[in-house]
């Protein structure tokens, strides 16, 4: 047993401090980037806003609204091979740019995955996604989906320490996914003690990343547009939102009314929900850690979007930055003490 004694933060913790700019409108600020990939020889250019893959979350109907706005959707990993079929005939513009297809790392879920890819060639990106990505059977994992598909672009996850983020680069992951506990609907701290506070989980796996060429994705946590400039600039190359982008019309989730309001559940992935819907049940080995809440239905997310994209452009111009890429090169955080951070978060 050890302790570390250094300070930990996460995103209500700090404020960005503004800087002297020579932008005059936020109209100035281009939120668009650039990537070239460790392994793979694709080049990315969009948003890098992504839209988690949770089923109530990462859709069809969520990913084709996002790439109007030039973002990025994970889908989730529940749709029938029939149904990425009729989605690609219909959508083949969106392939190679704007979705992952996200897999599991069972043989069930390997056969899946080279079904769909062998019907739609022109998927680029591959969404590796476990809870616990510090196994060595999810490192062997990655290491064979490189060599099954040496020029996809592979998203694997998730961890919170740097040297497990070189381990899956080195295992051939081009981004990795960065969060354990911070989601919304997640209850894998209260539940097992495990976690890592958000933004300094994203400062020192990007840093790792980098390091080697690779990238991360701040995966969970946020949950105001600040904590996605926040997440930006300690460093992450992508963000990943699951519950700002619940409740929607393109959101899955069953729509209940409550006393006469029209809802839409949200739910961790690894809830009792989730389970129950997928696998049966909450298998005897182990426990839910997800919870299931009632979002409030907030129509089309264009409107999210938009204040979203605001808000980052804003943040921008704070600090002077006139593209995103440059926002953690001129972010300098503040800690925020207790009282503050009270009044902060009301």
């Amino acid at each position: 047993m050890r302790i570390e004694y250094d300070i930990k933060l996460g995103f209500k913790d700090v404020m960005i401090r503004p800087k002297r700019s020579t932008l005059k409108s936020r109209s100035e600020v281009s939120l668009e980037r650039e990537f070239k990939f460790l392994h793979s020889s694709i080049t990315w250019t969009g948003i890098p806003i992504i839209a988690a893959n949770m089923d109530t979350v990462g859709t069809f109907e969520m990913a084709k609204a996002l790439a109007q706005k030039d973002l990025f959707t994970a889908i989730h990993k529940h749709y029938a091979i029939t149904d990425w079929n009729i989605f690609a005939s219909n959508n083949p513009e969106l392939l190679s740019k704007n979705i992952a297809v996200s897999t599991g790392i069972s043989e069930a879920d390997t056969e899946k995955l080279k079904a769909i890819l062998n019907f739609n060639p022109n998927i680029n990106f591959i969404c590796i996604d476990v809870a616990n990505g510090y196994s060595e059977y999810f490192s062997e994992f990655v290491k064979k989906t490189r060599d099954l598909y040496p020029d996809k672009v592979i998203i694997a996850g998730n961890v919170v320490t740097g040297e497990m983020v070189e381990e899956l680069l080195l295992s051939g992951a081009d981004i990795v996914k960065v969060g354990i506990g911070p989601g919304s609907v997640c209850t894998t701290r209260v539940k097992t003690g495990v976690g890592y506070p958000q933004l300094s989980a994203i400062i020192e796996c990007a840093d790792a990343a980098h390091g080697l060429g690779g990238q991360i994705i701040s995966d969970g946590g946020c949950t105001i547009p600040g904590d996605i400039a926040k997440a930006f600039g300690a460093g992450a190359d992508f963000v990943m939102l699951g519950g700002m982008l619940a409740g929607h019309t393109e959101s899955g989730g069953e729509i209940i009314e409550i006393d006469g309001k029209p809802y839409r559940k949200f739910y961790g992935m690894s809830s009792s929900t989730a389970m129950e819907k997928h696998t049966g049940g909450v298998a005897e080995y182990r426990a839910s850690e997800g919870k299931t809440v009632e979002v409030p239905f907030r129509g089309d997310v264009e409107n999210t979007l938009q204040d979203i994209l605001g808000g980052l452009r804003s943040t921008c111009t704070y600090v002077g930055a006139q593209r995103l890429k440059e926002l953690t090169k001129r972010t300098t955080f503040i800690r925020v003490n207790e009282q503050e951070n009270r009044v902060y978060n009301l």
